[in-house]
């Protein structure tokens, strides 16, 4: 999504803009043997990310590596597409060990490829993946994206996006988004230049109250408050302007996991 509101001379602007943190404890197995720590394609051997202090919630977690070929994706029906249920949007697909977008975006519309899981979440909540970049071009804007307290339904995404450019360049850009709703009615909260991304690296997010916060590798690069959501799903998203449809599969994330956050 091309972050910054309504005003489309603001959008152009803004759009040039943990291996896993593991929440500890019982948690932290979970992501290691349901995600597979340390054996995802493309990994980087010599990430040994930080822990943020975020204490583990045992009521609800989910974690895959994409383990089938599904478009869209649907894992049982654990996930919810912005294309077949948000209809202006787009959905997610899956082969075996990535997930990946299925359009090219015109930047309007921006109609990201975006799904979120299925269910009822507890307000603060956590999300992590492991990223996939390859043939990086810094006139293409390849996103991948963690869901936050996301609602997708007919005509309307609400919720926090928070994206990653897969650029290592000097051209890498990271922010927070509130979605509002309609297709292209976004508001951006923050943005940093961010570290870049490698194939390997490991992105995150988590709201607690009105506090939202980005990682890569463990390390935090963005912090924002906002209130208006308090409820909704974690979830995944990416997209591509300037890009190809055959260009989709060269970023993407090689697994994924969220998990509901306890207050503290």
């Amino acid at each position: 999504m091309f972050p910054g509101g309504n005003l489309l001379e603001v959008l152009w602007s803004f759009r040039f803009s943990i291996r896993f943190f593991l929440l500890a404890s019982a948690f932290a197995h979970i992501v290691i043997l349901a995600v597979g720590c340390g054996s995802s394609p493309g990994g980087n051997p010599n990430i040994n990310p930080t822990t943020p202090s975020i204490t583990p919630h045992t009521q609800k977690t989910y974690s895959t590596s994409f383990p089938h070929s599904e478009n869209p994706i649907s894992e049982q029906g654990n996930w919810i597409n912005g294309g077949i249920v948000g209809l202006d949007w787009s959905n997610v697909q899956t082969v075996p060990g990535l997930a990946f977008g299925t359009v090219v975006s015109g930047g309007p519309p921006y109609n990201d490829s975006t799904a979120v899981l299925a269910g009822t979440w507890a307000s603060n909540q956590m999300a992590q993946a492991a990223v996939h970049t390859v043939n990086q071009n810094s006139a293409i804007f390849e996103e991948v994206q963690l869901r936050l307290r996301t609602t997708v339904t007919a005509h309307s995404i609400t919720g926090y996006e928070f994206y990653f450019q897969c650029t290592a360049d000097g051209s890498r850009h990271a922010q927070i988004v509130r979605w509002n709703g309609p297709l292209n009615n976004f508001t951006l909260l923050d943005d940093a230049t961010g570290p870049g991304l490698h194939s390997g690296d490991v992105i995150a997010a988590t709201v607690v109250g009105d506090k939202l916060t980005s990682y890569v590798n463990g390390v935090p690069i963005i912090q924002a408050k906002d209130s208006t959501y308090s409820a909704g799903s974690p979830g995944i998203g990416f997209y591509n302007q300037r890009g190809t449809l055959a260009g989709n599969n060269d970023f993407g994330l090689t697994n994924f996991s969220a998990a509901e956050i306890a207050p503290k």
